[in-house]
């Protein structure tokens, strides 16, 4: 469609609305459901939960996001080799709804991990692939690219801002299952929308796979499938004949994993013959770029499952007329990230070349967010036994932390395209998604030393950890000369 045509939607080609809605309903349904998805763990039977041990419950909150960000390697190589990325973004969605409707059904702890793995699985698909379809709106030097993008950002944002209040509502009002059929609503409607106006709306090549696979490598691809699977199964036994198969060691197997992934890529990166002496060099750079956001990322996650505790356990509900849940502290997170993004998108253009580097924003966020938890020590400072802390301490610390993402989170995003070894392009997006995972995969043991109603293990807590990230930080300081050498012209 010409260019001066295709203005359907705020301007924006009209292809972005159905990406637009697609994504505003996958991320309703994925934040509704981990909006009460830990409660449901833990909370008694007789509350209508699954009466998991509240530590392995927030554990398996962790890996369970490690292993969402961890998936979209696999769905990143189905779009480019097999399916590409329309068909893939569908069956991902169909995944993701059968995913919500198993959680729905009262099937206890099998319902629960079959739910995970078609969630995990169903995400890996469609979230890459989404953003890569978006930017294929657009033809190269389209100077509305930037801001389309920023529109599809503000629809993530809008649906996860809306579902925890509407999950928790009818969680409050009938139960668990009703809020998770809710979530899988919300997918049914974003498939439908896709469907629909993407027959019309989305360019036909997206229909096809940019990088076909060739039946060799088809063969080889096949075997590592299978080679995969064997190894997985070979764990699996073992684990049982030594009596060890237990969701904490499995847990511990899949953190391993999580960390030891985006190890391998690095390796894989830096010893191919593909890459050359500059790109070498500048994946140097990222590797200490790749550190700090896992840090980051480590604890903005937290929020899901540390501060979902610290709400429900150690913050008063009942403030200033208000009856608050714990679940609605969820949608602190989306509401910042509203909030920020015109100022930093017009503080980044009024400075223009005056601006901080990229490794000088990441030292920033670190710090804003050791801050972020250093302000919840503050109350907790000679907390009388059974008191608990007002909830505008959490508002503050959500509202900190959230400037740190302003500062990694689209810096980074920008900063992987960038650095990336043109044979590794789409494989180093990937890699962004990785820091994401790594970090949620040393939450998954993080947060079992975490226990939310002892004031003085949650200060010890926040305390040790904001210490840990502002150390982080002030080494990313000194090395900020290296690190912007090594880039070799990228700013």
């Amino acid at each position: 469609m010409d260019e001066k045509k295709d203005r359907g939607f705020f301007g924006q080609p009209i292809g972005l609305r159905t990406l637009f809605l697609t994504e505003f309903w996958e991320r309703f349904s994925y934040y509704g459901m981990r909006a009460i998805l830990l409660f449901y763990m833990y909370y008694a039977v007789t509350k209508g939960g699954l009466g998991m041990d509240r530590t392995t419950a927030a554990s398996v909150m962790s890996i369970y996001g490690s292993l969402v960000y961890m998936s979209s390697v696999l769905g990143g190589f189905i779009s480019d080799r097999l399916l590409g990325p329309r068909r893939t973004v569908f069956w991902g969605g169909v995944l993701i709804m059968f995913g919500h409707i198993v959680l729905s059904l009262p099937m206890g702890e099998t319902g629960l991990f079959v739910s995970i793995g078609l969630i995990v699985i169903g995400t890996g698909l469609l979230k890459p692939n989404v953003s890569e379809m978006v930017g294929g709106l657009y033809a190269e030097g389209d100077p509305r690219r930037d801001s389309g993008f920023s529109i599809y950002v503000m629809g993530i944002n809008l649906g996860s801002l809306i579902a925890p209040q509407a999950v928790t509502t009818m969680w409050n009002h009938f139960n668990f299952h009703a809020g998770f059929s809710l979530a899988a609503i919300g997918m049914f409607l974003g498939l439908v929308v896709y469907w629909w106006d993407g027959r019309k709306y989305l360019p036909k090549e997206s229909l096809q796979a940019p990088d076909p696979i060739t039946d060799a490598e088809r063969s080889k691809f096949y075997k590592r499938v299978i080679i995969g699977v064997i190894a997985f199964v070979v764990i699996v036994v073992a684990m049982m004949a030594m009596n060890a198969f237990t969701v904490d060691n499995f847990i511990t197997i899949l953190s391993i994993l999580g960390i030891a992934l985006p190890v391998g890529y690095f390796v894989m990166m830096l010893t191919s013959k593909k890459v050359t002496k500059v790109e070498r060099s500048r994946v140097f750079a990222y590797i200490p770029l790749f550190i700090a956001a896992a840090i980051f990322w480590a604890i903005e996650e937290q929020g899901s499952v540390v501060l979902a505790l610290f709400a429900a356990e150690q913050t008063q509900l009942n403030f200033a007329g208000l009856h608050l849940s714990a679940p609605q502290f969820q949608m602190l997170n989306p509401f910042f990230i509203i909030i920020y993004t015109p100022f930093f998108a017009w503080l980044w253009i009024k400075l223009a070349k005056r601006q901080p580097s990229s490794p000088s924003k990441f030292w920033m966020g670190l710090v804003a967010t050791a801050i972020s938890y250093f302000v919840l020590i503050i109350p907790l400072i000679g907390l009388a036994p059974g008191d608990k802390v007002s909830p505008l301490w959490l508002v503050l610390s959500w509202g900190i932390i959230e400037i740190g993402e302003m500062l990694i989170s689209p810096v980074g995003l920008s900063a992987t395209t960038k650095l990336a070894p043109k044979a590794f392009r789409g494989q180093m997006m990937s890699m962004w998604f990785l820091a994401d995972s790594a970090g949620q995969a040393a939450n998954a043991q993080l947060v079992k030393l975490f226990e939310p109603g002892n004031p003085q293990n949650e200060m010890m807590f926040f305390g040790v950890t904001g210490i840990v990230t502002l150390v982080a930080a002030v080494i990313l300081i000194m090395f900020v000369p290296k690190i912007k050498k090594l880039m070799a012209g990228v700013n």
